[in-house]
């Protein structure tokens, strides 16, 4: 019965390691450059604003 608990422990990193490559490779959903493009925009905007000291 022992050795029956030492064969699962590699069969359960196995399939541990096959549901982990599964998820890291799944399809994601592209988000495109909106956003990060967006920020930018508005980046350049403040940086291009006059400074007032007083």
């Amino acid at each position: 019965m022992g050795a029956l608990v030492w064969l699962l422990i590699p069969l359960l990193a196995a399939i541990g390691a096959g549901v982990w490559g599964s998820w890291a490779t799944r399809t994601r959903r592209v988000r495109g450059d909106g956003p990060e493009l967006d920020g930018y925009a508005r980046f350049r905007a403040a940086m291009e604003k006059p400074h007032s000291r007083t």
